[in-house]
């Protein structure tokens, strides 16, 4: 075992189970005897090049576990993608601290970042385990069945839309939900969970893995209205038309530091989507939503699964670091083939994760486009556990 401190940190959107990693991790390191000191820097890299760590030794096991159960990055968060002098100084700080172990916790660009950091170390010859820790909402990491922060964020999809339903049974018209989702439409997908019902919403259901058209849109529509009587849609943020431009692009220009157009900021594309329907099916009560980043940070609603599951991805990295199986890496979950839902942990190589993003597989999608299939919801099921039972009157059911 090679030995020496350890340094922590979170990076991206944050969910309601990240810190669930963290504290997986953190204890699993105070359990070894290989790792040190223990440093946590605030807002990722940010904090490694500004040298702001708080020393999670000191941490009472209460206190981990009460921030294990608490949502959003406990210690901050960062979106940076690190340049060649940000390594260089990088490295400075790991040696000044004797950093033997680098746990990264983050999504695909998360991912890349720690693969620069390696790739960096090895041309350095500087000693170093980098470990990548899963974590995105939007469940697009590659090499994995299902990441952590998906289960609870499509939990919470699935509750506002049902609930959004709830309400459009009661008042009518259409009701239009955005939901996160660039270029996977696994989240916004979370939303046909929470139908029980042959009429219950979301009658259409619109991912970014299928072109959008406007035309196409208006039609669905106007038939859920025909056979319903009212409509709800659910619309991954992330849709594009049939050349790939998003549509969103249309009215916002803003980009991150990976180059990714900003997508959860506006409102624009429900407000837009509730004008088309207006003018061009002539429904006056038309209402939209757009959750933003409510999805990501909701107190009281974690699945319990994805909880478990991220507690124990912090803890396989570590393991797999301090153990010397590889010197850098990705934690994957994988499904096990078998009846009862399970998974299994294991390392993949940096550059499989790294930067590129998997999508909604074709038998998770109905052939129109518009909707999801049984696959995808048994798929998801188990990830998001059971829902709040909702009932009416018998004599008012389809």
């Amino acid at each position: 075992m090679k030995k020496g401190n350890m340094l922590i940190a979170q990076s991206g959107g944050p969910s309601m189970v990240i810190n669930q990693s963290l504290v997986g991790a953190v204890l699993a390191a105070r359990d070894n005897k290989a790792v040190g000191k223990i440093y946590g820097a605030l807002h990722g890299i940010q904090g490694i090049l500004d040298e702001q760590f708080i020393d999670l030794k000191k941490e009472s096991r209460t206190t981990l576990e009460a921030v294990a159960n608490t949502p959003s990055s406990a210690l901050g968060s960062v979106r940076r993608k690190p340049t060649h002098e940000d390594c260089q100084a990088i490295f400075r700080v790991l040696r000044k601290l004797e950093i033997r172990y680098f746990f990264y916790i983050g999504g695909n660009d998360s991912a890349e970042t720690v693969h620069i950091i390696n790739e960096e170390a090895v041309k350095e010859e500087y000693g170093i385990c980098c470990f990548h820790i899963p974590k995105t909402i939007d469940n697009d990491l590659r090499e994995n069945d299902h990441t952590p922060g998906y289960g609870s964020a499509a939990r919470f999809v699935a509750c506002a839309v049902k609930g959004d339903d709830l309400d459009n049974r009661a008042l009518g018209g259409v009701k239009i939900d955005v939901i996160m989702g660039r270029n996977a439409g696994f989240l916004t997908a979370a939303a046909a969970l929470g139908r029980v019902e042959k009429d219950d919403g979301p009658h259409l259901v619109y991912l970014p893995e299928r072109p959008f058209s406007v035309d196409g849109f208006v039609a669905d529509v106007k038939a859920a209205m025909k056979k319903f009587g009212r409509c709800v849609v659910a619309v991954s943020e992330g849709i594009a038309d049939k050349d790939g431009t998003p549509i969103i692009a249309k009215f916002t220009q803003e980009t991150d530091s990976h180059g990714n157009v900003q997508l959860s900021g506006t409102g624009a594309l429900g407000d837009l989507l509730a004008k088309v329907v207006k003018e061009q099916a002539g429904i006056k009560r038309v209402r939209a939503d757009t959750f933003g980043y409510l999805q990501r940070s909701f107190p009281g609603i974690a699945s319990p699964a994805d909880a478990m599951e991220a507690r124990l991805a912090g803890v396989a990295a570590v393991q797999a670091a301090v153990n010397d199986e590889v010197s850098s890496g990705s934690v994957a979950i994988k499904r096990k083939a078998t009846k009862k839902y399970g998974v299994d942990f294991v390392v993949v190589p940096l550059r499989a994760v790294a930067k590129e993003t998997r999508h909604m597989p074709d038998a998770f999608i109905n052939k129109a486009g518009n909707d999801v299939t049984q696959a995808f919801i048994d798929y998801a099921r188990p990830l998001v556990g059971g829902l709040p039972p909702c009932a009416r009157f018998a004599q008012l059911r389809a």
